[in-house]
């Protein structure tokens, strides 16, 4: 009977055991294989892969950790990286019109005769691109891997692609923020950045306020250590936009931690670093317990927000350290929570749910699809709202730089 075996690219071929018409492929004759043991087979139909890669070198069964992982990496792109989902908002789309400003419409006298004013949705609306790209990374898990290795092990090598595409997908939307240059998809539309004062477009007016076209929210500190000024800057470039000002946004102060433990220490009424600082900063509900002269008025900040971890307040924003934002830069982000339509980035995915995420690709052999398996992720990203975020880079220069990454 000529077969071929799943997901094999190799020509099909005849098994000298399933030769009896019409007998099912899976079960050979009794003459079969009284034949081969007879000419001196060596014990059963089972290949060397069949025996080397079926279970770990602990005795797990290769195909339960392919089911449990699958299920983690389910699980993985419905809870995106904390950071990563408070500063995005998922898209299919390759670029969109999306009005750069928050402000409402507002209602008219009605009168007898006329239809009313309609609602403009595109009003002040900017035409904006989203790149794309490919990534994959192979689990380098052979055979001879799989057969020596623990289940252990195993998880191991797994739980590194998942923290690689972790550092993936919210490096990509950091550098994407922190970076002014403008760059263009593979349709043709421009990909922005945050305002950066160069590309001739101006924000639109907001309260009764109109910016010049030299607004840049790309803004060099003057300072070699970060001072009040530098958040004041940032924070009212951010709200004298209608960004952070409302009711379902929150203003973030995102940094590397050595930032948010200066950041901290700002006293309102003193100066820190040459600079007096307008607001307190109040440590938040995650603080050990301290002493103090002054009372607090108000509620203090929680200790996380989005699963972020939330140091403490200054002002109308809330601290949160974190180590993908490299040292001597902050952004002030006005976030409306995880996955927020009101959030600056947008983070575009395949319009096919079966191309979303991260995925996992089975190898060649479909019986057990973890061996020479590898990860896959296609995805890009564009700033969606020029005004929800103002960038600060710490230095005594007077001209902004993106950072260098150390890492992707």
């Amino acid at each position: 009977m000529t077969t071929t075996r799943p997901g094999d690219s190799r020509p099909a071929y005849t098994h000298p055991l399933y030769s009896h018409p019409g007998r099912d492929a899976t079960a050979p004759t009794v003459a079969a294989v009284a034949a081969l043991y007879a000419s001196g087979g060596d014990g059963g139909f089972s290949t060397e892969v069949d025996v080397l890669v079926s279970h770990t070198a602990d005795g797990v069964d290769l195909n339960r950790i392919w089911a449990e992982e699958s299920t983690a990496l389910s699980l993985l792109n419905r809870e995106r990286s904390a950071l990563a989902a408070l500063i995005s908002f998922p898209t299919v789309a390759v670029g969109e019109a999306v009005s750069q400003t928050l402000a409402s419409d507002n209602f008219e006298v009605a009168s007898e005769f006329g239809e009313p004013q309609g609602i403009r949705s595109n009003r002040d609306a900017l035409i904006l691109g989203y790149d794309w790209e490919e990534y994959d990374l192979a689990s380098q898990m052979t055979w001879k891997f799989l057969r020596s290795a623990t289940a252990e092990q195993v998880h191991d090598a797994i739980n590194r692609a998942f923290e690689a595409d972790n550092r993936l997908v919210t490096g990509t939307l950091l550098r994407r923020l922190f970076n002014p240059a403008q760059t263009m998809n593979e349709h043709g539309h421009r990909v922005f950045g945050l305002w950066n004062g160069t590309d001739g477009m101006t924000p639109p007016p907001h309260a009764g306020q109109e910016f010049p076209s030299v607004t840049s929210h790309y803004l060099a500190s003057g300072n070699a250590v970060v001072d009040p000024g530098d958040l004041l800057d940032a924070v009212s470039a951010v709200r004298s936009k209608g960004f952070g000002t409302n009711v379902g946004s929150r203003l973030l102060i995102l940094c590397n931690p050595a930032e948010a433990e200066e950041i901290m220490t700002f006293k309102a009424g003193q100066e820190s670093n040459g600079i007096e600082s307008k607001f307190d900063a109040i440590p938040s509900a995650s603080a050990p317990a301290y002493l103090t002269p002054d009372n607090i008025v108000g509620q203090v900040a929680p200790e996380s927000f989005g699963g972020l971890e939330v140091l403490g307040s200054w002002g109308p924003a809330w601290v949160v350290p974190s180590y993908f934002v490299p040292q001597g830069y902050l952004a002030v982000v006005a976030t409306g929570g995880p996955n927020s339509s009101i959030n600056p980035i947008a983070l575009r995915s395949d319009p096919n749910p079966a191309y979303q995420g991260l995925r996992l690709i089975p190898g060649r052999d479909q019986r057990y699809p973890l061996q020479d398996s590898y990860f896959a992720r296609g995805f890009g990203c564009g700033v969606r709202y020029r005004s929800a975020a103002c960038v600060v880079q710490v230095t005594t220069g007077s001209t902004y730089t993106p950072p260098t990454w150390a890492w992707s």
